[in-house]
């Protein structure tokens, strides 16, 4: 029989934390013998808003190194930093130097354009006038466009006048008045008809790179000659205007709209004698529109004149009438011209 010696339990053993954090403050709280503080619950998570701040051991000599990062601010938005004036930035691979000159050689070619344009040109056709008939509106220029094609019923046909700063009367531009000429619908007008004649031969099978060309000089030729023969006849006649030469070039280049309107029925193929009416009525909506036009620099009123044109007498206003009935029948040989390039 063997003896039974009885064993006593094990001591008990407190858990030693893996992760000690060092108090270098007498805390306020229990701290056991080796230095380390207890938690009887889980540490309070530190505040988000709270700077994050970690303390070290003393090292060898004493010192205590603390991190501190610094805040950042990614919500604060800095305010937008432009380029200085005068400085061109780097668009499209562009270098900013290269397109600064680029820009100040435009500038000083637009001044040495102007520059050459007013001396070479500005005695024959001063650059006021010029702006005074490209001075014109989007409404402006459908109801001219309305006026040239169906001109029977528009009344009046008197040019407005208005006072000057300087105090002398002169016309009013064609944006305030749809009597007066300008310069933008019979330059349009003309490069419709080099573009729409080339559309014209190119749907017939007959277009060449030349006819543009073709086109265009026989456009010119066509408005030179139409402003010679009513140049020579005021000549002739002794009549004097203040913008005379612009007006006649405007007057002579709003035929291209009834040119354009036959080209354009032409299109449809409707035969002829269709082509032949609307080319008819073109001719006459023309014709009766210069008529009533052309009152204004032929024929002068004492009382809606310019101070600086004068009246004249019964003999002077009759052949006058007749140039003028001259100038209106011409226009459909101007306009067959047109028709048939």
């Amino acid at each position: 029989m063997s003896n039974y010696y009885p064993r006593s339990p094990p001591p008990l053993r407190h858990p030693v934390p893996t992760h000690p954090t060092y108090i270098p403050d007498p805390p306020s709280t229990p701290v056991s013998p080796q230095g380390y503080q207890r938690f009887t619950s889980s540490p309070p998570a530190p505040s988000i808003n709270a700077p994050i701040q970690q303390q070290y051991p003393p090292n060898m000599t004493g010192y205590s190194p603390q991190f501190q990062p610094q805040p950042t601010h990614t919500s604060q938005q800095h305010a937008p930093q432009f380029p200085p004036q005068g400085h061109v930035p780097n668009l499209w691979g562009v270098n900013p130097a290269t397109a600064q000159f680029g820009m100040q050689l435009g500038q000083s070619a637009v001044a040495a354009g102007q520059e050459y344009v007013q001396k070479n040109f500005g005695g024959v056709v001063p650059l006021s006038l010029l702006k005074h008939h490209f001075n014109v509106s989007n409404s402006y220029v459908i109801r001219k466009l309305r006026l040239l094609i169906f001109p029977w019923r528009h009344r009046p046909w008197t040019r407005k006048i208005r006072r000057s700063e300087q105090g002398q009367s002169e016309w009013q531009p064609p944006r305030e008045d749809i009597n007066s000429p300008d310069l933008y619908i019979p330059v349009m007008a003309m490069v419709t008809y080099v573009l729409f004649s080339a559309l014209h031969a190119g749907l017939q099978g007959r277009f060449r790179p030349e006819l543009l060309g073709v086109s265009a000089s026989t456009a010119v030729f066509v408005v030179l000659l139409d402003f010679l023969f009513v140049k020579l006849g005021c000549y002739f006649l002794n009549i004097q205007g203040p913008s005379q030469v612009v007006d006649l070039v405007s007057y002579g280049g709003y035929k291209f709209v009834g040119v354009i309107l036959t080209l354009a029925v032409g299109l449809f193929d409707f035969g002829g004698t269709a082509n032949f009416l609307v080319f008819m009525y073109a001719f006459l909506s023309n014709a009766f529109f210069l008529l009533r036009s052309l009152r204004s620099v032929v024929l002068p009123d004492a009382i809606n004149t310019p101070a600086n044109v004068g009246t004249v007498s019964h003999a002077q206003r009759s052949r006058r009438i007749t140039f003028l009935f001259l100038v209106a029948v011409l226009q459909i040989v101007y306009m067959g011209i047109l028709v048939r390039v």
